[in-house]
């Protein structure tokens, strides 16, 4: 059974850093993309980085380039990202995800996508001054 749990969100002022953390089961890191969407109140999910097993390659969007990095712990079977110099429209929910497949979804202009609705409950984060 997949299961994701995130953690690790929080208030944090514009410029701040924060770092969260995605627990894995019933799966390894070398079966699966894998990465984290964010979604705001009222607005759709948006892909914000992806892991792809089959090319190697982590894959931002880029309104998060240069700010956020992914990284993966094979050994804890775990996945993060680091946000620095988090900005206030950084705001939203973030959720680990994957789709179960080795391949991230790249869609036309750049965005990212998780599709198949394997995520965890999310983690708030909150950027304000």
């Amino acid at each position: 059974q997949v299961q994701l749990v995130e953690s690790g969100g929080g208030l944090v002022q514009p410029g701040g850093s924060l770092r969260l953390s995605c627990a894995l089961s019933g799966f390894t890191l070398d079966d699966y993309a894998i990465g984290w969407f964010r979604q705001a109140p009222g607005k759709g999910r948006e892909g914000v980085a992806c892991f792809s097993v089959s090319e190697s390659a982590t894959y931002y969007i880029d309104s998060v380039k240069g700010r956020f990095t992914f990284s993966r712990d094979n050994a804890r079977n775990a996945v993060y990202l680091q946000m620095n110099d988090l900005k206030l429209e950084d705001t939203a929910s973030y959720f680990c995800a994957t789709d179960r497949v080795p391949d991230c979804t790249i869609l036309p202009g750049g965005g990212l996508a998780f599709l198949r609705g394997y995520w965890g409950q999310g983690t708030q984060v909150t950027v304000s001054s």
